[in-house]
């Protein structure tokens, strides 16, 4: 029996197999035939062709804020993936799913799965999975506090190893981000980028530590005359579509901490809050946060994998996957 964690994110997949590790990091997209529905590119090969196609090619995100929006085309996708990591043999799966992640939602997966031919189907919470993640321990006594900010959605958690004791997901996450730069250079320099460059800028400058002023040269078309044309962007001119994301999680966990019974409010205190997600690599996000919380943040070594890391711990796991799957 093949045993797997899947991360299927909005913006990318990762997949974790007992007794190899992680096995697969691609995109979550596919190239398309307008004219036929032929998949031409899967994954990080689709992704390359992304701003560069002409109109006869459809780039398909088949998740999108940590649901499946498009089943055929996702258990197309799942398929390629689950072909490069398990040729053969039965294979068991956990997937890794937003916060409070609704049944309507799993059953979407659960057709997904079946299509790609998977044989069982678990779900754990994401914030479950940033602390094992982290090798935090886990007990039913010891409350912890985790954040992951994904592409499409972030999920905040208070919980013990017994239950979940307050969390929310909200559909603000790392594309937020990356529309927003999109806008934010169109107004401040007449030039319209792509979403690629603006991830690429985003991890490039993007900084929440005061004075930081690094800068890159970005390439993009003028609006005006739609001519080719590069700008040097700094940390401060992108200070603002970042800042604004990551104030309106804090809000949010705030909002979450102040429902904690007193004792459990004491306990996040003591532990800190357990962070993770591509968006963290941001330089200060960490700092950002525990200024803002008045906490000690701890931010993951490898934000991009905890959390498929930790599903690598669950599905290992056979009562640790009794105790964390969704029921």
């Amino acid at each position: 029996m093949i045993k797997l964690a899947i991360d299927f994110g909005t913006s990318g997949t990762k997949i974790f197999r007992i007794g190899s590790g992680i096995v697969l990091s691609e995109a979550t997209c596919l190239a398309v035939s307008r004219e036929t529905g032929e998949v031409r590119a899967y994954g990080n090969e689709a992704k390359r062709l992304l701003g560069k196609t002409s109109e006869m090619t459809e780039m398909v995100f088949p998740v999108y804020e940590g649901e499946i929006v498009n089943e055929k085309y996702a258990g197309a996708l799942l398929l390629y993936f689950l072909r490069k990591v398990a040729r053969r043999g039965s294979v068991e799966a956990v997937f890794c799913v937003p916060c409070g992640y609704e049944l309507s939602a799993r059953e979407k997966y659960y057709r997904v799965a079946k299509a790609a031919g998977l044989s069982r189907v678990e779900f754990v919470e994401t914030p479950y999975l940033v602390a094992l993640g982290q090798d935090v321990p886990l007990s039913d006594s010891n409350p912890v506090c985790a954040i992951d900010i994904g592409a499409g959605k972030t999920s905040v958690a208070v919980f013990s190893l017994d239950s979940i004791i307050a969390g929310l997901t909200m559909g603000v996450g790392g594309n937020n981000m990356d529309t927003h730069i999109i806008d934010h250079i169109a107004g401040l320099y007449n030039l319209k980028i792509g979403p690629q460059t603006s991830e690429k800028l985003k991890f490039a400058v993007a900084s929440l530590l005061p004075g930081d002023n690094q800068s890159t040269v970005v390439n993009g078309r003028d609006v005006t005359t739609g001519r080719p044309r590069s700008v040097t962007v700094s940390s401060g001119d992108i200070l603002f579509p970042v800042q604004v994301y990551i104030d309106k999680i804090i809000q949010y966990v705030e909002l979450i901490l102040k429902k904690l019974p007193a004792e459990v409010s004491a306990a996040m205190y003591k532990n800190g809050l357990f962070l993770t997600g591509g968006v963290t690599a941001i330089a200060g996000l960490d700092d950002y946060i525990a200024k803002a919380l008045s906490m000690e943040v701890h931010r993951s070594a490898d934000p991009a994998l905890t959390v498929v890391l930790g599903g690598g711990r669950v599905v290992g796991s056979p009562a640790l996957l009794r105790k964390l799957r969704m029921r």
